[in-house]
């Protein structure tokens, strides 16, 4: 009888420490272990990089370290880190966590009005992994140009501005073949037989439709002005584009930081490729990304007779066009007016 009463007594103490231990680790596993006040948090998981450096990274925002590695061993997390972008949300219990850690979410990248291939990995570089030095050197990877159809000089007509979806960790390689891919895709069939139709390659309609974005803010106004540079290209007649001349005088300066409002007459005599006013055609590759509505108004350019515009001081942001130079002369020198007026000397 005493020993039933034993093994009853241990069989009731055991349920119960099972109990205990079970709720224990209930606990630990299922109870909220975050300590951060916003309603989620992201993390960002490095490329190679083990457990311990995880521990590191979401340490300033779970409340329990200890009960985290533990939860992170039975689900054999710490020997399958994944690198990326990761949300944490505010009460998340640890296996809420673990599983989270499980799931790269995808970065929204969106980009336009890049004056230079290095601001543009400048950029990119912020918004992912990879950063703007590794950026550059695949950018500019000569076997990378030579069989795409690029120099460095042009190869900034590639980045086509849109929305896109990458990975947090997406390498500089992957992101530039991702690029690469989009632009073949954007250059259809009837992109490119506009562009014939027009004798120009899409790189060339780049570079035209970077000036035109420059010239231009309102995207109904493009088309009339691609339609004046191409008039003048069919004519032989220097381009004359003013931003080309402030792009040339940034690059011989080597400040693009620099704010040039008015362009001068000494501006005019800057020698460089660059330079419409030195220099008959096309620079040697876009002076900026155009954006999609400019590359299009150069492709569906308004017909007209146009050789010349200037700046409005009546209808602003637009501009004032002429068929013959008597008449550019006139909107010129009521620009040249309002510019003076208002103490523009630089």
């Amino acid at each position: 009888m005493k020993i039933k009463k034993i093994v009853a007594i241990f069989s009731v103490l055991l349920v119960l420490a099972l109990s205990i231990y079970g709720y224990m680790l209930y606990r630990k596993i299922f109870s909220a272990n975050t300590k951060f006040s916003e309603s989620e948090m992201f993390v960002y998981i490095p490329t190679d990089a083990n457990y311990e450096t995880v521990e590191k990274i979401v340490a300033p925002y779970i409340e329990n370290m200890d009960n985290f590695r533990m939860v992170a061993e039975k689900k054999s997390y710490v020997t399958n880190v994944k690198p990326g972008k990761f949300l944490l949300k505010k009460g998340m219990n640890n296996n809420d966590i673990i599983n989270s850690l499980r799931i790269s979410l995808p970065v929204k990248l969106a980009f336009n009005n890049q004056e230079r291939l290095e601001d543009f990995a400048g950029r990119i570089g912020s918004q992912i992994e990879a950063d703007s030095t590794s950026l550059m050197k695949a950018f500019t990877d000569k076997t990378f140009l030579e069989e795409n159809g690029f120099t460095e000089e042009n190869v900034l007509s590639m980045f086509i501005p849109n929305s896109y979806e990458f990975f947090w960790n997406t390498s500089a390689e992957k992101f530039r073949d991702r690029m690469a891919k989009e632009y073949r895709g954007f250059w259809n069939d009837e992109r490119k037989a506009k562009a014939e139709a027009l004798n120009l390659t899409p790189l060339e309609v780049s570079s035209l439709a970077a000036i035109v974005h420059k010239e231009t803010v309102k995207t109904d106004e493009r088309p009339r002005v691609a339609g004046v540079y191409l008039n003048r290209l069919k004519s032989g007649i220097k381009l004359q584009a003013d931003p080309t001349v402030i792009y040339a005088v940034k690059k011989e300066a080597n400040d693009f930081g620099r704010v040039i409002k008015r362009v001068l007459n000494k501006d005019l005599e800057t020698v460089s490729p660059y330079n419409t006013y030195q220099n008959f055609g096309l620079p040697p590759g876009p002076i900026a990304m155009p954006d999609v509505s400019a590359i299009d108004a150069v492709l569906n350019p308004e017909k007209h007779n146009y050789i010349y515009f200037c700046a409005s001081v009546t209808n602003f942001g637009y501009h004032e066009f002429a068929v013959t130079p008597a008449q550019h002369e006139v909107n010129r020198q009521k620009y040249i007016a309002w510019v003076n007026q208002q103490g523009i000397k630089r």
